[in-house]
């Protein structure tokens, strides 16, 4: 009975064509800012990782997701982290006391859970998505590339422009009304973030040759899939309008996917494209069969 209502599920899948293909079975984590993201609350519930997820699961792809982690066995509620993890962060002290010790002590025990959960997920995925704007300050994101480029598993970059239109309309609106102070003020900002914007998504230079050339990628791609999983358009979207990918993820993942086999890297010695042997996806089923 289970495997008939199984079958039923996949003739009834968003998408057709994810029935079979490279990607099934593989297991994937999703990397990304959480720490110093606008809003932890939001993000959790309606996030990238939300739509990318959807997406895999309907490839078949398992789905190891920070803001949804699975539970340890005999360890419940291990590594867990949420919203509270920020109220955790504001007892940090720097103070030299037995209190500030104690505080310290806290706060570095429970971090260390989170991370340790967060790198057995890398450790036991096949290949890693990672969401990297140049304006979020973030430390676990490089950490969970690195693990993985150690591991020699694939690490599909999403870099996408970075721009701040409200920053452009309070600078003219500034001048039109001739705000000196208000000007020198918002001069002063934006030496203090630093206020930079990247409207063609470039990475940071160190992340080039740790990615490779092939797996980087300047957006999600979600329209193309919006009306089929009915996402409701947001902040993401519009700006995907604006700038439209011109190497988005999702449709790539189509095409691995429905391809049926390896990505190919660019090989600058001999100048042209070659199997990408980083995509080592175990066949464990066919194994377990024979």
């Amino acid at each position: 009975m289970a495997k008939k209502n199984q079958n039923a599920s996949k003739k009834n899948s968003i998408l057709p064509w994810a029935k079979k293909g490279f990607l099934e079975n593989a297991r994937v984590y999703l990397s990304g800012p959480m720490d110093f993201v606008h809003s932890r609350k939001m993000e959790k519930k309606w996030g990238w990782r939300v739509r990318v997820g959807q997406f895999l699961k309907e490839l078949g792809v398992t789905v190891f997701d920070p803001w949804s982690k699975p539970s340890v066995q005999g360890m419940y509620g291990y590594g867990r982290e949420g919203e509270q993890t920020v109220r955790l962060r504001e007892t940090w002290t720097f103070e030299p006391t037995e209190e500030g010790r104690r505080a310290r002590s806290k706060c570095c025990q429970t971090f260390r859970e989170i991370m340790h959960l967060d790198l057995r997920m890398v450790d036991i995925s096949d290949f890693l998505i990672a969401y990297s704007p140049t304006n979020i300050y973030s430390v676990g994101t490089p950490h969970e590339i690195i693990v993985a480029s150690l591991q020699h598993k694939p690490v599909l970059f999403v870099s996408p422009p970075v721009v701040f239109t409200a920053l452009e309309h309070l600078r003219r609106h500034l001048e039109e009304k001739k705000d000196k102070k208000g000007q020198r003020l918002l001069a002063d900002l934006e030496r203090q973030v630093p206020i930079k914007p990247n409207p063609r998504g470039v990475p940071s230079l160190w992340y080039m040759p740790l990615i490779g050339s092939e797996n980087f990628f300047d957006g999600f791609g979600f329209a193309k899939y919006r009306d089929a999983f009915g996402w409701v358009p947001d902040p993401t979207d519009r700006l995907e309008e604006k700038y439209p990918p011109k190497r988005p993820l999702l449709p790539f993942l189509e095409e691995v996917h429905r391809g049926n086999k390896a990505p190919q890297r660019w090989d600058p010695v001999t100048e042209k494209m070659v199997p990408d042997d980083d995509w080592l996806l175990l066949d464990l089923a066919h194994q377990n069969r024979t």
